[in-house]
């Protein structure tokens, strides 16, 4: 495929400013090509074993080596709580707030605060 070189210069009154390049494919072509084979990603050639034993791309050290995948023992509790669910507003809004545990309770707070917020915003906006 020949690639051609197209250049556009930018002018004003007093000269040019500015020169920026572009690349266009030529006019042959090859039949029947999408491209979508040869940008398909290779395999790894990295170990099962290095894999399941490595976090790769975690390293944030530029001589350091990325960090071994440890046994969950080793993790806090609270890690394994992070992506439990929630319950939204509207549910705790449903409950008596006596009875709420102290994490929903001040989670019902924040909420609560925050829709408070935008309903004020709003009307604001309005006039």
């Amino acid at each position: 495929m020949n690639i051609v070189g197209l250049r556009v210069c930018i002018a004003v009154s007093k000269g040019v400013i500015g020169v920026r390049g572009f690349a266009a494919g030529g006019a042959k072509s090859k039949k029947g090509s999408k491209g979508g084979a040869g940008d398909a990603p290779k395999a790894s050639a990295l170990s099962n074993e290095l894999k399941s034993t490595t976090v790769f791309g975690a390293n944030i050290i530029k001589d350091g080596a990325d960090p071994k995948i440890l046994p969950d023992t080793e993790y806090p509790d609270w890690l394994w709580h992070l992506l439990d669910k929630r319950p939204p507003l509207s549910e705790l809004r449903r409950k008596n707030i006596d009875s709420l545990p102290f994490e929903d309770l001040k989670r019902f707070v924040k909420l609560d605060n925050r829709a408070r917020i935008k309903e004020n915003n709003a009307t604001k906006a309005k006039n």
